[in-house]
């Protein structure tokens, strides 16, 4: 699964996710596109777009993309805080669907 980690996300989180190839919007070089600009860049390069932006679903119409993305719900943005939502978001990405969204975490 070819993954991209928005930017509020933590680079470390890749680690949590072997056997994907995992990139960062920085690495990307694309921290200044706005949300929209950002999926539709990333609809060529990436099947799943992983952010902890919970307003994103409001923000965009996700069904026009064929890409997918999941939002990691967690009290901070830290990997500590992210790491125990790693085994729910492998399990989606097993059985993911573009143009879909789903949550993991409370």
């Amino acid at each position: 699964m070819r993954i991209l980690l928005d930017e509020s996300l933590p680079t470390e989180l890749r680690d949590e996710l072997p056997g994907h190839f995992v990139r960062s919007v920085q690495e990307m070089g694309w921290s200044a596109l706005r949300n929209g600009e950002l999926l539709r860049q990333a609809v060529d390069q990436f099947d799943v777009f992983v952010t902890a932006d919970q307003n994103l679903q409001y923000q965009q119409n996700l069904k026009t993309l064929p890409i997918a993305v999941a939002v990691l719900v967690a009290r901070s943005n830290r990997i500590q805080s992210l790491t125990p939502l790693v085994p729910g978001l492998l399990s989606a990405l097993a059985t993911l669907e573009p143009r879909t969204l789903f949550r993991i975490g409370t």
